[in-house]
C-alpha cells in the first residue's frame, strides 16, 4: 500500500507539473501582450490620441535612447527618471505592433555612440565640477532617412513626456512641414510698406513661424474658400470680414481645419484710417476686430469695445522725459501663475505680456462646448471701454473708480467640441452644417502680444538681426500654432502626473520643524535687538572718559542676553534632533509594516486557509464513514 501511495503521489506531482506548464504556455499565447498598470495616476497607462498615433504607423520607425548609464551611476533622480523614460517607450514599442523599433544605447566618452549621438543633435549636459557630461536624449529616424530628436528628456518636464515623444513619432511619420495660412489685416509678414517706398521687415514672431512651418498668404478680399492643403488658419485682426470670407473659415473649421484666431478691441499696430493731412484721424479711427457671426455660432461672448484691466499686473511705462515711470492698469504683464500649466503650449512659460486687451466668456446657452483658458488675468482685474484708453495721458487716471470684478478674464482660450455653422442659410454643394468631429480652436483677444515691442528687442549685427527676447510672447505664439498643426491625436494629449511620489508626511514634518525653527530664530532676534537697545541707552549714559569701559549693568545685561542666547541654540538643536527622530521613527514603522506586519498577515491567513481546508476534510471524511 506503502508503495502504491508513493507512486501515486509521484505521478500526481507529474501531471501537476506537466499542467502547470501547459496552463503558463497557453495563458503567454492568449494574453501575449496584456499588461495591468496598478500605478495611482496610470502612469503606464498611454492616452487614446497617443494609441491612435501608434496606431496609424504605415512604415517602421526606429527610435534610439542614448542614456549614460554608467555616467550617472551617482544621480539617482536621473536614472529614476531614465527608466521611466524606457518603460514609456517599451509600452509604445508594444502598441505599436511591429511598427517601432527601441533600441537603448549607452554613449560612453569618446566613443562612436557619442559621435553618433551628436550627430542626431542630442546635447550632452555637464553633471560635475569635474566636468563629466551624460546623455538622455532621444532620436528617431524613418524609413525615408527623415529625422527627429528631442535632445535632452528633462526630469522637470516628466509631465509632458508622453506628448513629446507622440509629436516626435507624429513627426517621423509625416515628416512634411504642416502647411499654415496667414490671413492678417497687419503688417506681419515682410512686404513693400507704401508710406515709406521701402521693403519693411517682418515681425520676429513670423520668423519663427516660417522656419517651422510653411507659411502661406491668405487674402481677405474675394476669399470663399480656404485651401485644402492648409492645415492651420491663422487669423490676426479680423476687420470687418464680408460674409463669405467668414463662411471660409466657417467650412474650414467644420471639415477638420484647425483655427488660431487673434481679435482686440484697440489694436495699438492698427494704422487703418492714417491720414497724412489729418493725423487726427488715425487716432480716432477704429482699431477693433470682431469674427462677429462665428463667435455666435461657436458659444462666444466677446465684446470688441471692451479692454481688460488688472491693476497687480500692471506693467510701469515712461509717459514722458524724466519722468518717473507709472503703472499702466491696461499694459499687463501676465506670470506663471496666471499660465495653464496643464496645457502643452503654456506649460514652461513663464512672462506673456500684453497691452489693451479684450476677453472671452462661454455663453450660457452653449452645449457641447468647452473653452479651456491659456492666459487669464488675476482676480483683481476690471473691463472698462476701449475708448478710455484713446489718447490717454496719464494712465494712473484709469484707476479711478476702479473696482475688481473679484474673478479673472480669460485672455486667451483654446475651444474645443463639435461645432456648427454660422451660416445654416447657405445650400451650397458640399456646405457643412456641423462638424463629425471635435474641433480645435484658440482665441486670442489681443494682437498687440504678437508686435516685437512686446516680448523681444531686436539688434542689427554684421547684416544679421539678433533677437533677444525678454518675455515668453514669441515661445506661446510658436507652441500654440506647433500643437494645432499636430493632428487631433496629438493634440488631446495633455499634461500628466509624474512619477515622483511626494513623502507628504515626512514634508509636514519638516513644514512644522521649520516653522518652530523659524519661531525661535524671531524669538532669539527680537532679544538682540533688544538688548542692543538697552546697552545703547546704557552707553548713552556714561560720560565720555568712561565710553570704552562696559558699566555692570552692561555686562549683567550682556551676560543674560549670551547665557539666553545658548538656551535658544540649545532649543534649536533640540527642533532639529527631534524632527530627526520623528523622521526615523516613522520609518521604522514603516518598516515594521513592511518586514514585519505584511508577512506575518499573510502568513496568518495563509494558515487560517489550511485549518479551514484541513477542517472541511475532516467532515468530508466522517461523513463518509
Amino acid at each position: 500500500m506503502a508503495i502504491t501511495r508513493k507512486t501515486l503521489s509521484g505521478t500526481a506531482l507529474l501531471v501537476i507539473g506537466v499542467l502547470l506548464v501547459a496552463v503558463l504556455l497557453l495563458v503567454n499565447v492568449l494574453f501575449r501582450g496584456a499588461r495591468v498598470d496598478l500605478t495611482q495616476n496610470h502612469l503606464y497607462t498611454l492616452s487614446a490620441g497617443t494609441k491612435n498615433i501608434l496606431g496609424s504607423i504605415d512604415e517602421p520607425i526606429n527610435l534610439y535612447l542614448f542614456y549614460s548609464d554608467k555616467g550617472s551611476q551617482n544621480l539617482p533622480q536621473v536614472r529614476a527618471y531614465a527608466t521611466r523614460v524606457r518603460e514609456m517607450l517599451q509600452e509604445m514599442s508594444a502598441r505599436a505592433g511591429g511598427k517601432i523599433k527601441l533600441e537603448v544605447i549607452d554613449p560612453l566618452p569618446f566613443s562612436e555612440d557619442e559621435d553618433r549621438a551628436t550627430s542626431f543633435g542630442l546635447q550632452s549636459v555637464p553633471v560635475s565640477a569635474a566636468g563629466d557630461k551624460i546623455f538622455l536624449g532621444l532620436a528617431g529616424t524613418n524609413s525615408t532617412n527623415g529625422q527627429a530628436s528631442i535632445p535632452f528628456l528633462q526630469p522637470d518636464k516628466e509631465a509632458f513626456l508622453e506628448y513629446d515623444v507622440a509629436k516626435l513619432i507624429h513627426e517621423l511619420e509625416t515628416p512634411k512641414k504642416p502647411v499654415v495660412g496667414l490671413l492678417s489685416s497687419l503688417p506681419i509678414a515682410a512686404g513693400f510698406d507704401p508710406q515709406t517706398r521701402q521693403m519693411r521687415q517682418p515681425w520676429a514672431v513670423d520668423q519663427q513661424w516660417t522656419q517651422l512651418f510653411e507659411m502661406r498668404p491668405v487674402a481677405a478680399e474675394n476669399l470663399k474658400e480656404i485651401d485644402k492643403d492648409i492645415s492651420v488658419l491663422v487669423v490676426v485682426h479680423p476687420k470687418q470680414l464680408t460674409d463669405d470670407a467668414q463662411y471660409a473659415i466657417d467650412q474650414f473649421v467644420l471639415r477638420g481645419g484647425h483655427l488660431l484666431a487673434f481679435v482686440d478691441p484697440s489694436a495699438e499696430l492698427d494704422d487703418s484710417g492714417a491720414d497724412p493731412n489729418n493725423p487726427m484721424a488715425a487716432m480716432m479711427a477704429d482699431k477693433s476686430s470682431d469674427l462677429p457671426k462665428l463667435f455666435k455660432a461657436w458659444g462666444i461672448e466677446y465684446d470688441p469695445k471692451k479692454v481688460v484691466l488688472d491693476r497687480a499686473r500692471a506693467l510701469p511705462i515712461s509717459i514722458a522725459e524724466g519722468q518717473a515711470p507709472v503703472r499702466h492698469p491696461g499694459i499687463l504683464g501676465l506670470t506663471d501663475s496666471d499660465l495653464n500649466r496643464d496645457e502643452v503650449a503654456t506649460a514652461n512659460l513663464d512672462t506673456i505680456n500684453i497691452s489693451s486687451a479684450g476677453f472671452f466668456e462661454l455663453s450660457k446657452d452653449a452645449k457641447d462646448i468647452k473653452l479651456i483658458p491659456l492666459l487669464q488675468t488675476t482676480s483683481d482685474a476690471m473691463s472698462v471701454a476701449s475708448d478710455r484708453l484713446r489718447m490717454l495721458a496719464d494712465p494712473s487716471t484709469l484707476m479711478s473708480g476702479y473696482k475688481a470684478a473679484g474673478t479673472p478674464f480669460v485672455i486667451a482660450a483654446r475651444l474645443t467640441g463639435k461645432f456648427k455653422t454660422a451660416f445654416p442659410e447657405r445650400n451650397g454643394e458640399g456646405a457643412l452644417k456641423e462638424a463629425k468631429d471635435e474641433g480645435q480652436i484658440v482665441l486670442v483677444a489681443d494682437t498687440d502680444i504678437l508686435s516685437d515691442r512686446l516680448w523681444v528687442r531686436i539688434t542689427p549685427f554684421f547684416g544679421q538681426q539678433i533677437m533677444n527676447a525678454f518675455a515668453n510672447n514669441g515661445d506661446f505664439a510658436v507652441n500654440v500654432l506647433d500643437t494645432l498643426a499636430g493632428s487631433s491625436d496629438l493634440i488631446s494629449i495633455r499634461g500628466r502626473a509624474t512619477s515622483q511620489r511626494p513623502f507628504a508626511t515626512v514634508d509636514a514634518l519638516k513644514r512644522n520643524a521649520d516653522e518652530r525653527f523659524r519661531a525661535k530664530e524671531q524669538e532669539l532676534q527680537k532679544e538682540l535687538s533688544d538688548t542692543e537697545r538697552k546697552l545703547t541707552e546704557l552707553q548713552s549714559a556714561k560720560s565720555k572718559d568712561q565710553a570704552q569701559i562696559l558699566s555692570p549693568e552692561q555686562k549683567a545685561e550682556l551676560d543674560n542676553f549670551l547665557k539666553r542666547k545658548l538656551e535658544i541654540r540649545k532649543e534649536l538643536r533640540q527642533v532639529r534632533r527631534q524632527l530627526d527622530a520623528e523622521i526615523e521613527s516613522l520609518g521604522t514603522r514603516l518598516k515594521i509594516v513592511n518586514i514585519v506586519l505584511i508577512p506575518l498577515l499573510v502568513t496568518l491567513a495563509a494558515l487560517a486557509f489550511a485549518w479551514w481546508r484541513a477542517q472541511r476534510r475532516r467532515q468530508a471524511q466522517g461523513a463518509r464513514a
